[in-house]
């Protein structure tokens, strides 16, 4: 798994709000361009969220699904763009002090093209990604709190 992890100061319960607010989702995963339905239950197990990945009119329309969840501590996803492939996502929010968070998130390719990568391959290919995707959550995160 390639693992990327950032500090906001914010708690786990004020993360995790943007995480289970599906419709935030293609604001803060860098390549989900599009959401086009959220599940009513998300983020139970099970529930999805129904986007687009890449840019139009190229995108393909596919769906991210809970594998597990743990509220405002884990959530662990089945993130699909077939046919490019298949990965498990994994997010941790872990406390830091009264009001700061470490947010880790890991990703590991599980089928498609992007498993034949070798590993410092995907690591060069994910790493940059997921980072810049947990600055936007970041991000998304202030943005919420600074509101009245």
């Amino acid at each position: 798994m390639v693992e990327v992890s950032r500090r906001v100061s914010a708690t786990p319960e004020q993360v995790f709000a943007v995480i289970e607010d599906g419709w935030y989702f293609g604001a803060w995963v860098v390549g989900a361009s599009h959401v086009r339905a959220v599940d009513a239950d998300w983020p139970a197990v099970g529930s999805r969220i129904h986007h687009s990945v890449g840019p139009w009119p190229l995108s393909i329309n596919d769906v991210t699904k809970v594998r597990d969840v743990e509220k405002n501590a884990v959530i662990e996803l089945e993130a699909r763009a077939w046919p490019l492939g298949t990965a498990r996502v994994k997010i941790t929010l872990l406390p830091v002090g009264l009001a700061e968070t470490e947010i880790r998130l890991a990703e590991a390719v599980e089928a498609g093209p992007g498993r034949v990568l070798p590993g410092p391959v995907q690591a060069a290919l994910l790493r940059p990604r997921n980072s810049e995707s947990l600055r936007r959550l970041a991000d998304i995160t202030a943005g919420r709190l600074a509101r009245p």
